[in-house]
This record gives C-alpha cells, structure tokens and sequence, in this order.
C-alpha cells in the first residue's frame, strides 16, 4: 500500500467514528509549504469556518507558512471563527497524520484560543 493510500484509510476511520457522535469536525490537512482547517457541520454537508497560510492576513504576519508558528495563528484563527459562528465544541480529524508537530501545534492553539477538542 501506498504512503498516501494508508494515510486516507486512518482518516476514514477517525471520521466514521466522528461521524457516529454527530459533532462538529476540526479537519485539518497539511503540505510541506502550508497547513489548512476547516470545521465542518455534524452532517458533513458544510464548511462553517476555515482558516489556512495561505490568507492574506496570516501570511503577512508570518515569516514562514510551514512550521509551528504558523499552524499555531491558524489554529488560532480557526477558534475564533467558530466562536463567532457560535460553535464551542469540536472532534479533531487529523486526517490520518501523526498529531505531532504542527499537526500537535494547531491543536492546542486552537485548545488555549476556546475551542474544546
């Protein structure tokens, strides 16, 4: 099996349990240059907030857009938009990746910022 193949079969299985408590999803995805999320609704239908590197507002601030710092600001704004949204409560879906790192660091930003995961 493939490196991606085996990283999307983890992922199915952490969504198809999310998936059973019908609760908001904190997705996250990551490339070695950027690192995105998305919370998606209980049904999986739609995308209530993102945030990712590649935004203006972050990518300004930031001296690189693929380490710590910068999944830290994007976990960060993730929380804040769905605060504003009206949402509090999230699974974190990490997609099949190991939570280290900045998979680890968005996480916890998004934690310390008032998103409970």
């Amino acid at each position: 099996m493939q490196k991606k193949e085996k990283r999307r079969r983890r992922a199915g299985r952490t969504r198809a349990r999310i998936a059973v408590q019908r609760i908001h999803r904190l997705c996250v995805h990551r490339t070695p240059r950027h690192i995105y999320a998305q919370l998606v609704d209980p049904s999986g239908q739609r995308v209530i907030a993102s945030a990712s590197t590649l935004q203006k507002e972050l990518r300004g601030a930031l001296k690189s857009t693929g380490n710590k710092e910068a999944a830290a600001a994007v976990g960060k704004l993730i929380a804040e938009r769905a605060r504003e949204q009206g949402v509090t409560q999230a699974a974190f879906d990490r997609s099949g990746f190991k939570y280290h790192g900045r998979v680890r660091a968005l996480a916890e930003a998004a934690r310390e910022a008032g998103l409970k995961i």
